[in-house]
């Protein structure tokens, strides 16, 4: 595509197209729904591990940019809040998990986690939900 013959209009259309594809950051709502969206069953996951249940918030960590909270309720117990690594917006990989501190899982007793329903809030006041049962989110 030459630039110099397009029109400005037409240059206009056209610029989106030529942007790379990494040039957004999926730190906020409007670019991360669609993928949480999209990938709603694997939100968060169970995986048996050294005698314990880890209920597995890798998925959301990774798309955490965009969201306000991401609230958990296990086995109909009072809902709490995942207190992930936070997003690196200033940075130029803001959903870089990058700190060995913070957990990507909660720890329950083996074979304890049933069901587990999961809030989250996005960072442009809309909310969405979603409930799994223990055999759908299970890891072999």
């Amino acid at each position: 595509m030459n630039l110099k013959t397009l029109t400005t209009a037409a240059l206009m259309l056209a610029l989106p197209a030529l942007a790379p594809a990494y040039a957004q950051q999926f730190t906020t709502a409007e670019e991360i729904r669609p993928i949480l969206d999209a990938t709603r069953a694997n939100w968060v996951s169970v995986r048996e591990f050294d005698g314990n249940d880890l209920l597995d918030f890798t998925h959301l960590m990774d798309w955490r940019c965009g969201l306000d909270s991401i609230r958990y309720s296990v086995n109909g117990e009072p809902s709490k809040t995942w207190q992930g690594e936070p997003c690196h917006a200033d940075e130029a990989k803001p959903n870089a998990i990058k700190s060995p501190e913070q957990p990507l899982h909660a720890v329950y007793p083996l074979g304890s986690i049933e069901t587990v329903k999961i809030d989250l809030d996005y960072d442009d006041g809309t909310t969405d939900s979603a409930s799994y049962d223990r055999r759908s989110i299970l890891m072999p």
